[in-house]
């Protein structure tokens, strides 16, 4: 079976959840997989086997915040998944690359690979030309560059993975790859993972509701808008009894932290911070209602949150800004707020938050979603077909080793 390596500089794995989907999918399927991710918490071992996947994890100096910062942090990246690959290629061996991005810088890898037959897969999970512009408002040098980086990932990709059918469309009419190389598979949630468990009372803080958020802490993510939000339900429509959860972390956290202070609702909102998953599934089990605050733009509008899916396999009704793909993920699992209305958001909060009945519906319909068509299990199958495509007529790897014209070895 052939050798597959994986590389990823968003997250570790196997906190990285689509990431380790895959390559435990790829894995069971009986490909060798190895994976070259960033170091982080709880993930701080430069090599280590994790069921039957060799993960070897590079040193991240900086987190960007400006412009010339991710220049720093994906230069630093590439120097290091380019020295890991040259190990995985002597240890492993490779037959195909699968890039997940951002950056997408890891093409220059793949390049250099195709020269000695090796395939390269693009796994496109941000559109990173609408992340700049979402994070800095604008279309200056390094958004040209992004656009070009971009398009050199899928004029070198054999096949592209889009996780939706937004990100399909950039690959086909921006990347201008062939429709039929760019294949659409989604990232379901695993339900063995989210457990429906009893609520935790003491989360709710003494009030007699809770409002759940997971994920990244970031400046596209809307955090500023949701407390907003808080400050508008505590403030405008007098509830104190709604207590907000917010799970995650990311380069926002301490400016998000601060700003609840100074808009007077720090009391209201629990910053978690970080956690293991039995924390954050308490969180998200004792919620009434879950939130997707994703400020409105390119970015957000085009892109499926992990979160979303998350939500409904818990069963949770969702308030969030009614943006494309988001609506296709939810439907009838979530009431959509005027985009950017962030008092329009906290009264949706509350129409559920009043609403026993329409909770109960609204979840339920989002897990039968989630069961019947949006798990992992629905999406691994398209993954799978995708790469017994990709490999179709490629010369099998012999039990003792790599090709002989295989110069890693």
């Amino acid at each position: 079976m052939q050798r597959i390596l994986i590389i990823v500089e968003n997250l570790p794995v196997p906190f990285d959840r689509r990431v380790w989907a895959e390559a435990t999918t790829l894995r069971a399927a009986g490909y060798t997989v190895s994976v070259i991710c960033p170091k982080g918490k709880d993930a701080e071992a430069s090599h280590e086997e994790i069921d039957g996947i060799h993960v070897y994890r590079h040193p991240l100096p900086l987190e960007a915040k400006g412009a010339l910062g991710y220049v720093l942090e994906y230069g630093s990246a590439l120097f290091w998944e380019a020295l890991l690959t040259l190990k995985v290629w002597r240890r492993h061996g490779i037959d195909a690359l699968q890039a997940c991005n951002p950056p997408d810088t890891i093409f220059l890898i793949g390049a250099v690979l195709k020269l000695f037959g090796k395939r390269f897969v693009f796994d496109h999970h941000d559109i990173n030309p609408e992340l700049y512009e979402a994070k800095f408002g604008r279309r200056d040098f390094f958004w040209r560059l992004l656009v070009w980086l971009e398009r050199a990932s899928f004029a070198t990709a054999d096949i592209s993975i889009a996780t939706n059918e937004s990100y399909r469309r950039i690959a086909i009419e921006r990347g201008r790859m062939d429709p039929d190389k760019v294949v659409v598979v989604r990232s379901g949630p695993k339900l063995e993972r989210l457990r429906i468990l009893p609520p935790d009372p003491a989360l709710r803080k003494g009030r007699a509701h809770l409002v759940g958020y997971v994920g990244v802490i970031g400046a596209q993510e809307g955090l500023d808008l949701l407390l907003e939000s808080v400050r508008h339900i505590v403030r405008t429509r007098g509830r104190t009894d709604i207590q907000f959860g917010i799970v995650g972390s990311g380069p926002a956290f301490d400016d998000i932290v601060a700003l609840a202070a100074q808009m007077g609702v720090a009391d209201y909102v629990t910053f978690t911070g970080r956690v293991p998953d039995d924390t954050l599934l308490a969180m998200l089990n004792t919620a009434d209602v879950c939130v997707n605050p994703d400020t409105p733009n390119e970015m957000n509008d085009k892109s499926t949150m992990n979160k979303i899916m998350e939500y409904m396999a818990l069963g949770k009704p969702i308030v969030q800004y009614d943006l494309t793909e988001g609506r296709f993920s939810a439907q009838e699992a979530s009431l959509y707020a005027r985009n950017g209305d962030p008092a329009n958001f906290g009264d949706k909060i509350l129409t559920l938050i009043d609403d026993k009945e329409a909770r109960a519906r609204m979840g339920a319909f989002g897990r039968r979603r989630v069961e019947t068509e949006l798990s992992w299990p629905h999406e691994a199958p398209k993954l799978l077909a995708a790469y017994a495509r990709l490999f179709a007529g490629f010369p099998a790897v012999s039990k003792t080793g790599a090709p002989a014209e295989d110069p890693a070895r």
